[in-house]
């Protein structure tokens, strides 16, 4: 008797970091098994106002939720777990991560209050056995201590994600990138490969961590007399270390300022990936009992954030740092695509207090964690995929980064640039993309999950824009007399005081509406409210050339 063929295809489905920097999460999917790798969040744009964070709309996981068999996570980075607090309450699965991930994990699902998580730790070379999957776990390079790649055996063959990496040949723990585990993946045979393609615009190779520390001597030795306070990524434990080796050298104590930088180092602390002498860490109320000369701040705020501690610092608002001449900053970031404004006013701030200042566009004090080209191609060369989907990154990143795999042989029709709403459906034989998957952003308000949409949105962006003009008028209900009214108050409209004239005018608009009714009660009280904003409406864009919100409450008595 033939033997019955297996029809059933992989799925590799992108519900977000592709098209966009963050928000990174992808569903791997066989017959009745589901995996998601990484589970991100992304900052909001400019547009979203009062947005607090960006995460995947994770629809498709609900609905299938009794497939899902675990979280895979590559990193501890905001856009590979800040989605987890708010989605594991929703579809719960275990976790599995590295031991710095884990801490990184637990700390924030703690401060949501969510105790019901099951997270494992995993080291690299570990093989995990998840429904019909094995999952190897790969060493790799990135700009955080923990990171690895994945190698997903299949059903129908094996998947290589890497995750975030770069190839760095001399790392600050001593812990290079198993390119000999790639090479044996590749020997073995490859189905898919996904690779970052975040630099794959830049030619050459990404320098060294290592390469930053160099820079940082230079200019801790130049700063001999002065207060030296450095602002990086909290998550970058080995520029931190860095930091704190520099600091050491320069009979220095160190201190940790912001919230999530104290935390970060205090997790790495206990957990050993940063080591800080105890007689070195100088707990922030303790800033003011050291001289300046013999102290380094580590801080957050490479990005600008306006209530990091480097902001914070720049405008005189922090509570016990004040900056002056006798102040080194050093910016040890680069921008996150959108925070350069941000950056820019920090900087700007920071030189109107004679501050001495180092940012990366006079030094080479910040490497990415990202790999180009030359790396790519080489972890294209060992892995030999059949086929091949980029990942993290902008439309235009994935773009080259299918050329530069088609660069190097790989046939055109076995390269695929994912979308979101697409799914990736594969085999030995043949692959192909097929739409119908929920995907999208759900904006987190607060403690709203989702209740922000489109037209909320809107309307916050016509209220910024113009502002509100509220008209309250109160109607008896027997006889449909106006009884008060109309009371016009303008919020981010005009200045009353200074526009008087204007508002009476505008009451006038509103009266000569309401003087237009048929006498007698009145029942359609929506039709009386558009009658008095549309009359409303064009008045005063023939007087401003400005169309504000308007809002019109209508009392009946």
């Amino acid at each position: 008797m033939a033997k019955k063929q297996n029809t059933t295809k992989l799925r590799i489905i992108p519900l977000g970091g592709v098209d966009e920097i963050g928000k990174n999460m992808t569903v791997i999917e066989y017959g009745d098994d589901m995996l998601v790798i990484d589970c991100g969040s992304i900052f909001p744009r400019e547009d979203m106002y009062g947005i607090d964070l960006v995460i995947p709309d994770i629809t498709y996981l609900e609905r299938n939720r009794d497939k899902l068999r675990a979280y895979l996570i590559t990193h501890g980075h905001e856009d590979h777990i800040g989605a987890l607090p708010y989605v594991l309450p929703r579809v719960n699965a275990p976790v599995y991560c590295t031991r710095l991930t884990r801490a990184l994990i637990e700390y924030k699902l703690k401060e949501h209050k969510f105790d019901k998580a099951q997270i494992n730790t995993v080291y690299p070379r570990d093989k995990v056995k998840i429904g019909c999957f094995e999952v190897e776990f790969i060493k790799t390079n990135h700009s955080i201590a923990g990171a690895v790649a994945l190698a997903i055996h299949t059903p129908v063959g094996t998947i290589v994600h890497t995750g975030d990496f770069k190839v760095d040949y001399t790392p600050v723990d001593g812990e290079v990138i198993d390119l000999a585990k790639f090479a044996e993946l590749g020997n073995k045979g490859v189905l898919l490969l996904m690779a970052d393609s975040t630099n794959v615009e830049r030619e050459g190779y990404t320098m060294s961590e290592r390469s930053v520390g160099k820079a940082l001597e230079r200019y801790f030795i130049e700063a001999e007399g002065r207060r030296i306070i450095v602002a990086t990524f909290a998550s970058n434990v080995h520029r931190i270390q860095q930091i704190v080796d520099h600091a050491a050298a320069c009979s220095r104590k160190v201190c940790f300022l912001g919230r999530s930088m104290e935390n970060v180092a205090s997790i790495a602390s206990e957990l050993g990936e940063l080591i800080v002498p105890k007689d070195m860490w100088v707990e922030p109320d303790r800033i003011d009992s050291i001289p300046k000369d013999k102290l380094v701040v580590i801080t957050t705020g490479s990005q600008g954030e306006p209530m990091s501690g480097l902001a914070r610092m720049a405008s005189d608002e922090h509570s016990r740092i004040r900056l002056g001449e006798q102040d080194t900053v050093i910016l040890s970031a680069t921008p996150i695509p959108g925070n350069e404004r941000m950056v820019s006013r920090v900087i700007n701030n920071l030189f109107r207090k004679g501050v001495i200042v180092i940012y990366e566009a006079l030094a080479e004090v910040h490497v990415s964690g990202h790999a180009r080209k030359e790396e790519l191609k080489l972890i294209h060369a060992l892995t030999k995929p059949k086929y091949f989907m980029p990942v993290h990154g902008e439309y235009r990143h994935l773009v080259q980064h299918a050329r530069l795999a088609q660069s190097m042989d790989m046939m055109k029709e076995n390269t695929f640039i994912p979308e979101l709403g697409y799914a990736l459906e594969l085999d030995r034989r043949s692959a192909g993309m097929t739409g119908g998957i929920p995907s999208g952003a759900v904006m987190i308000d607060g403690l709203g999950v989702g209740d922000v949409g489109n037209i909320v949105l809107r309307d916050r962006k016509l209220l910024s824009q113009d502002g509100l003009i509220v008209v309250c008028v109160t109607f008896d209900g027997a006889t449909g007399d106006l009884l008060s009214g109309p009371d016009l108050i303008s919020r981010g409209f005009v200045y009353v005081r200074e526009s008087e004239e204007l508002m009476e005018s505008a009451k006038s608009v509103v009266l000569d509406y309401i003087n237009t009714l048929q006498s007698g009660p009145h029942s359609d009280w929506n039709s009386i409210k558009n009658g008095i904003r549309n009359r409303l409406k064009d008045y005063l864009f023939s007087r401003t050339k400005r169309s504000p919100v308007i809002l019109p409450i209508v009392i009946e008595v």
